[in-house]
This record gives structure tokens, sequence and C-alpha cells, in this order.
């Protein structure tokens, strides 16, 4: 029971309102909280679509207009972030939701374009700070990433072909003086490739997750993505990583892509090869922008704005860690990832990934030296709806998943149910290990000393001789918090081990 409610229903002239605009009184024309973030004085900032007006809300103290930080649509993709008491949102402007926006939303308000080369009929995903201005030898900020699928314009193609781009700006982005005023100088935005040898055409991101490992460089934080196949294409789904620096890299350092007319007045583009303004277009403010005068973005030169203006576009893609995806699997679409550290039994940390399908099941995996492996799989709602949030609590030891219809909680070491050494020992997973003084798969705690684990190589052969007996099926899952699992998917779509077994649990269909 909640200890109190805030009801922020839609009056009822704007729902007449919303139908008279053709919208169904009953899915539309209802108020759906998009955006939901706590500031740094415990307020929470609320955004709702409140029937295809979107409206915002420091809770109970004043509301204020939500368009360009909430979609119209229920159902339209947005992303958003709140850095520093600033909301960063991605969305539409306008009722169709024909002028996509990223934008800032603070006492100095900072937009996109409202020009196709900026923005072309983009599907936002996510958004992710980091902070690039620590430690810093160049004086560099901090940057705001944003992942999206858009509409390419540089490829020649007889029907649209989606892409996946990410997007970076400046958290101290001002805007220009006379050109872009008001609007992001920093704003580049480069291709996304996660390339799957059975795919001719280009996947498509649906999430993202930032992982940063402490005391160390921003440099070497992670953005893990999942990915799906165009539509009418096999379904395949994959999962590809990426190492901030060599994002950062193709911003900084890459080449730009160039609008160039064509006879028939189609813009063909290819690589920029002239001069580029100095300071570098698109670049934050700098120890280097400093010595020439240039303190904030308000006193960068009309050439270096206008240059970025008309060229957001960077030539090089971003290529995965590994140059391929860690993972590619046939069947349900991966929907939503999160990804933690987890310290095993030999001392070393492994990057266990959960992913939501459109299926309903959650799909656990580990990263083992740049190859990811499925070690279970659990079906979460029974009605196989599509996995739509996934949310981790470290400090409690839980997963939150969320679909359209409910929420299910789920710990994150689910080790009681191996009920045998080889079991425990062949799932590889590096939450859990086998106690041989209790006979029992328990989760992996600093300072044991009696467990028996094998993540890398699922040495079975570590298990006492009384033990290692044919893997017992493991029990079913609470209906509280999971319909059923199963370990290793078949061989025939996901990586698994020669001579393991299959089971299916009580249960399950």
């Amino acid at each position: 029971m909640f200890p109190f409610q805030v009801k922020w229903e839609v009056p009822e002239a704007k729902q007449t309102e919303c139908k008279n605009k053709g919208k169904d009184a009953e899915i539309h024309c209802k108020n759906y909280i998009r955006v939901l973030h706590t500031l740094s004085d415990g307020r929470m900032y609320v955004c709702g679509t409140n029937a295809f007006d979107p409206e915002c809300d420091l809770m109970e103290v004043s509301i204020g207009d939500g368009k360009g930080k909430c979609p119209f649509d229920p159902f339209q993709t947005y992303a958003s972030i709140m850095v520093d008491d600033n909301l960063y949102s991605a969305t539409s402007m306008n009722f169709l939701g024909s002028e996509p926006v990223v934008m800032r939303s603070s006492s100095i308000s900072i937009r996109t374009e409202f020009k196709s080369y900026w923005l072309n009929e983009p599907n936002f995903i996510s958004m992710a700070q980091v902070p690039e201005s620590k430690d810093n030898s160049e004086g560099d900020d901090d940057k705001v990433y944003l992942f999206f699928n858009e509409a390419a314009l540089e490829y020649d193609s007889y029907s649209k072909l989606m892409v996946s781009r990410v997007a970076r700006v400046c958290k101290g982005d001002l805007g220009g003086q006379r050109t872009l005023q008001k609007k992001w100088t920093s704003f580049l935005k480069a291709r996304l490739d996660c390339p799957v040898l059975e795919s001719k055409l280009p996947f498509t991101i649906q999430d993202t997750f930032l992982l940063c490992e402490p005391q160390v460089s921003w440099k070497e934080c992670l953005f893990y993505a999942v990915f799906t196949q165009q539509p009418h294409s096999p379904a395949l789904t994959a999962v590809c990583s990426y190492r901030v620096a060599d994002i950062s890299a193709v911003f900084s350092k890459g080449k730009y892509k160039n609008p160039l007319p064509v006879e028939t007045s189609y813009v063909k583009w290819v690589m920029y090869s002239g001069d580029v303004p100095s300071p570098r277009p698109g670049a934050c403010i700098d120890n280097e922008a400093r010595k020439q005068g240039i303190n904030q973005t308000l006193d960068l030169p009309d050439r270096t704005l206008q240059f970025v203006k008309d060229r957001p576009l960077m030539d090089q893609a971003v290529p995965p860690i590994g140059v391929g995806p860690l993972l590619v699997q046939r069947g349900a679409a991966f929907s939503r990832i999160v990804v933690t550290r987890v310290a095993a039994f030999d001392d070393q940390k492994y990057h266990v990934a959960f992913i939501g399908t459109e299926s309903g099941t959650l799909v656990k995996a580990v990263n083992y030296d740049g190859k990811m492996f499925i070690i279970e799989e659990v079906q979460l709602f029974p009605s196989r709806e599509p996995i739509k949030v996934l949310k981790l609590s470290e400090a409690k030891g839980y997963l939150y998943a969320g679909s359209a219809s409910g929420a299910v909680q789920m710990p994150l070491a689910t080790c009681g149910r191996s009920l045998s050494c080889m079991d425990c020992v062949l799932a590889r997973d590096p939450y859990c290990g086998w106690d041989q003084t209790t006979s029992k798969c328990i989760a992996h705690l600093h300072g044991q000393s009696e467990l028996i684990q094998s993540v890398k190589n699922g040495d079975a052969s570590l298990c006492p001789a009384t033990a290692c007996s044919s893997p017992t099926p493991r029990p079913s899952m609470p209906a509280t918090t999971a319909a059923c699992l199963w370990s290793d998917p078949p061989l025939a779509t996901t990586p698994a081990w020669p001579g393991r077994m299959v089971p299916r649990w009580p249960g399950c269909r």
C-alpha cells in the first residue's frame, strides 16, 4: 500500500477535444505517464501525454507545457534523462509527430533544427550521460549520448532504409550567437554498426545500457546494445557492445558527410574532404578553444557553426568491440537489456546481461572473453507479451521487469534451482557455486573458500565423485516470481556446450 496517491486525470473538455481530433477515447485520450525523473531536491519531474496535449508537473507544485519533453502519442518512442536538474528529451514537438526534436529544458533551452538531415523520421531509443570532463587533460565537457533509428539519407535506395545512430551533445552547450541561436552547436551523429553475416540489411537498435567500471576512466565505459533485424527479414536478434572512447573518436577525429546536389535535384551524401574550420565543428569548448578566447559556445565563429549546421552526420560508422556481435540468436527479438559486473570465485569479474524479449522471456547471458553465452531463460509473463521495462537493483539483489499488463520481481542469483554439484558447475553462473559443507548451490559471497565453481570452462570434474551424477532438473520458480525456467536454449538457436542436456521444468510448455 502506498503512503499517498496523486491523481492526474484528463479533464472532460480535454478528452472531448482529443476525440474531435480523431483519436480513440478509450486508448489515446487518457493521461499516460511517459517521463519520470528524480530531481536533486527529491521532487519528481513527471510528464504525461494528457490526451495528446502533453504536460509536465513537479508533483503537486506546478504544471508546465510538456511539448518537446513528452510525446503526444502514448505509443510513440521517445527518450529522456535528467542531468543537473535539466531535462534532456528526444520526442516530437507537434500533434502529428512530424517535428522530431532533441531538446534540453533549462533556463537556456536548446534544441535541434527542424531539418531532415538533422533528424529524419527517427525512432528514439535511449539517452545516457558520460562524465567526460573528469580528469580530462584536454578540458573537455561532459556529454549526453542519444541512441535512435532513422531513415538513412546517405544511401541510394528505392525503399526506406532504417539505420541505427548514436548522437551526442555537450552539457555546456548554450547555442550560437547569430547562427544556431538556441540550437545545439554540438549535435553530431554517426551510424552505429552491429554487423551480422547472415543479414544483408543493417540491424536496428532497441535498447542500450551504460556500464562503467568503478575507478576506471570514462573512456573504458561500455554501451551494451540489443538489435533486431529490419521488418520482413529473418528473425535474428543480436547484442553488441561499444567502448565510449571509440564513439568519442569518431566525433572528435572522424570525417564529416557532405551534401552534394546532383542534376536530378537529389542530394547525395559523400565524405567531406575540404578544409575543416577551427575550432572543430561540433566539438565542446575545451582548452584549445579557450586559448583562442572562446570560453562558451556563444563565442564560436559563424564559419564553425554554419559548417556543423549543414553537416551533422559523420562519415565513419562506430564499430562494435571485437568487430562483430557478442551474441546472435534466432527467435523472439531482444527488447531490453541491463548489465552488471559479478565477482566470481576465480577473482575475476564477469559482465552478466539480463535481456528482455518480445515474447516475455528474460535471457541471462555471461560475457566470457568477448563472447556471450546464454546460461538460462525465464518465462516472466505467461501471455508472452513484450518486456518493455528492465531495471536493476544491485543493492537489493533484484531485477524488475515490466510489460503492458504488470511487473515482476526476480532475484539476480537463482542458485537454489541447481540441486547437484554438476548442475551448479555446468550452469557457469558467476553468481553461484557449490558449497561442499552444506551440499547446496549457493550465491557466491566474498570470503567463502569451500565453493566449487568453474565459470570459464564449466569443469564438472571438480565436483566430488559422489556428486558427479546426471544433472538434476531444477524445481519451477514460485508463481509470484516467474512462470518457469530452463537452462541453455536449443543448440540450433544459441551457443551451448557439447553434451549439455536441455531439461524443461514442470509447468513449462
